[in-house]
């Protein structure tokens, strides 16, 4: 397990809020598996946030059927990003993943307004969205947080494989 932190430019200092979320990456012939936000234009890799007594590898392949209609397997090897925000520590688990099956997708209605579907983009072009984060730093912070952290998650993922 490799940890990484990023701290944001508004990080007050000292935390009193976490949430912890689990995120899978799935590769397909040169292609990863996203979540695409219709209303906002924006991609993220499939996951979520963790319930109450569940476990990382547990939330990775629940945030990952519910969101995109496949079952996963996970690698035993994962990236742990710490982000720092304000008064906020938001930790996220990366887990390299296959697809071994389909299920019905379960959407929030929140989801469900953003018109979150699930979209199998080449893993270059998904890099290149990833990497123009700094585009949104002085005009959408949530949307340059996000890149961010999945620029990094795929950077150190990747890095890690090809050594």
């Amino acid at each position: 397990m490799e940890r990484i932190e990023i701290i944001g430019s508004n990080y007050s200092g000292s935390f009193r809020n976490v949430r912890t979320a689990c995120r899978a990456v799935v590769l397909e012939d040169e292609k990863i598996l996203l979540s695409y936000e219709k209303e906002n234009d924006l991609y993220m890799i499939p996951g979520g946030g963790m319930e109450e007594g569940e476990d990382p590898e547990t939330c990775a392949m629940r945030e990952v059927s519910e969101e995109t209609g496949y079952t996963v397997e996970l690698s035993e090897f994962f990236i742990e990003i710490d982000e720092y925000y304000q008064d906020w520590k938001y930790i996220t688990y990366y887990y390299p993943a296959r697809i071994i099956g389909s299920c019905e997708r379960r959407l929030t209605e929140s989801e469900k307004e953003r018109g979150l579907t699930p979209v199998f983009i080449p893993f270059n072009t998904a890099m290149e969205i990833f990497s123009s984060y700094e585009a949104y730093a002085d005009t959408d912070e949530e949307k340059h947080g996000i890149y961010l952290r999945e620029w990094t998650a795929l950077n150190a993922l990747f890095n890690e494989v090809r050594e």
